[in-house]
């Protein structure tokens, strides 16, 4: 009796010592691999993906043209990532226009580098959905599941089970509530719908999605759910832009006259290069690549690396979603908690720094100098326009005391951008049939046209707005 009262107690003190050092030291243990799994309950382990689970990926840059090189390179670095550790082209789905590696301008035909003399990261990546095939539609049909609604493409789609692991990581521009697609933009309340479906049809078990883009926290902030087993990271906040990262003049190699990455994306991924797949969490990676984004401040710019939805998923290691190869002891990669010694440029502004970029190289006088010179010229015309035709909309409809106020307005957070997102489309449209594209430049914006709906703006309203500005 005495020796069955003794292990009980013993038992007992055991549980309390463990109870409390949990509660002391929570976030320390939270991040540690040793008791990542412990700590995320049910969420899934290696060995429910040895025994049951698939590993699934979806990659998109939603860019076209040139000087956005960069997203097309951070995708292709993704893809090598999730290759070498493990995952089958038939699981990893690629969405990429495909005008990169063999544009006339770029340097190394055929090759696409993410990293100043960094190797090639477009041998090998599947050509899924390229060129008019790379589409909203599309990408929420592969999203779903659903074969039969394709419209172009290879045919791939995440064909998962109830019991599979997804990542899905998105590179391109984006503005309040919105990211761009080759042939429209997607809008945040149409994504968060097709995830809520893909939940509500047991198709995944966890999801992880990484996303880049300007006021890319917008996309999710008061939209996610916390309990449908999705965790996200953003570039940045719901209302600050993200940054592109090693540009023309500033790290990029003098034959390379755009962005070879973006600092966020670069950070995760450099990240994953340098570090053993199997035991970095989530957590940590969310923390190093936030160090390393935020401490662009010393520079030229920064943005606030974001989590949403289910934060418990935190304690996952990467290889739940990554694959399990550890890195190369070769590798050389930039150390994420080490200040970037290059100047960083704002997302929407990277096309100007290519077209400066290639006045100042060009020959003056060449039609190279000449065409350059006008895209910049036409550029900086096209931005003054939406600069001055969104304001003096806002002038008209809320008075010029008030119009500017009224349209910066910045909801509190764990808001939605607005309450009525058809609203919301149905303005951007009034408001480019008169006055021309947002463009990606415009989608800065966007916050703005949802001001007007919170505010109770009609459709007419906004459709005489607009003729008066813009007529």
């Amino acid at each position: 009796m005495r020796t069955s009262r003794n292990s009980v107690s013993l038992i007992l003190a055991l549980l309390c010592c463990l109870l409390i050092l949990r509660a002391a030291n929570s976030s320390r243990l939270q991040h540690s691999p040793l008791f990542a799994n412990f700590l995320g309950g049910d969420k899934g382990t290696l060995d429910d993906i040895a025994t049951n689970g698939t590993r699934w990926a979806v990659l998109v840059a939603g860019s076209t043209e040139w000087w956005n090189y960069r997203h097309q390179a951070d995708v292709c670095h993704a893809y090598q990532i999730l290759k070498k550790a493990g995952l089958k082209d038939e699981n990893i789905i690629v969405f990429m226009y495909d005008d990169i590696a063999y544009n006339k301008e770029n340097p190394m035909p055929g090759v696409i580098i993410n990293k100043p003399n960094g190797t090639d990261v477009y041998n090998g990546v599947p050509k899924d959905y390229t060129g008019e095939n790379a589409t909203t539609h599309n990408l929420f049909s592969v999203l779903l599941g659903n074969k039969t609604a394709l419209t172009g493409g290879s045919g791939k789609v995440l064909d998962t089970s109830p019991d599979d692991y997804v990542f899905i990581y998105y590179t391109d521009h984006g503005g309040p509530g919105v990211v761009e697609m080759p042939d429209k933009p997607l809008y945040a309340d149409e994504l968060n719908k097709v995830l809520k479906y893909k939940h509500k049809a047991n198709g995944y078990k966890n999801m992880v999605f990484y996303l880049e883009a300007c006021e890319s926290g917008s996309m999710f902030e008061g939209l996610l759910p916390t309990n449908i087993n999705i965790y996200v990271t953003t570039a940045s906040n719901a209302t600050e832009d993200s940054w592109a990262e090693y540009c023309p003049d500033y790290g990029a190699p003098a034959t390379f006259d755009t962005c070879l990455g973006d600092l966020y994306s670069i950070s995760w991924l450099e990240d994953c290069d340098a570090k053993d797949l199997r035991s970095e969490t989530l957590q940590q990676q969310y923390e190093a690549v936030r160090d390393r984004t935020l401490k662009g401040t010393a520079f030229n710019g920064s943005s606030h690396v974001m989590q949403y939805g289910d934060l418990s998923l935190s304690v996952n290691f990467l290889s739940s979603y990554m694959g399990s190869n550890p890195p190369s002891s070769s590798h050389e990669s930039s150390a994420t908690d080490a200040l970037s010694p290059y100047v960083k440029v704002p997302q929407r502004d990277a096309d100007l720094l290519h077209f400066q970029h290639k006045v100042r190289k060009s020959a003056a006088g060449s039609s190279e100098n000449l065409e350059a010179q006008k895209k910049l010229r036409d550029e900086v015309a096209r931005r003054e326009h939406i600069d001055y035709s969104i304001n003096h909309v806002g002038n008209l409809l809320f008075g010029s005391e008030n119009g500017s106020k009224m349209l910066s307005y910045v909801r509190a957070a764990g808001q939605p951008l607005v309450d009525d997102w058809d609203c919301l489309k149905t303005l951007v449209s009034a408001y480019e049939k008169y006055c021309g594209s947002l463009s990606t430049y415009g989608l800065k914006y966007m916050r703005h046209v949802a001001n007007l709906c919170n505010a109770g703006v009609t459709a007419d309203q906004m459709v005489a707005a607009s003729i008066k500005t813009c007529s």
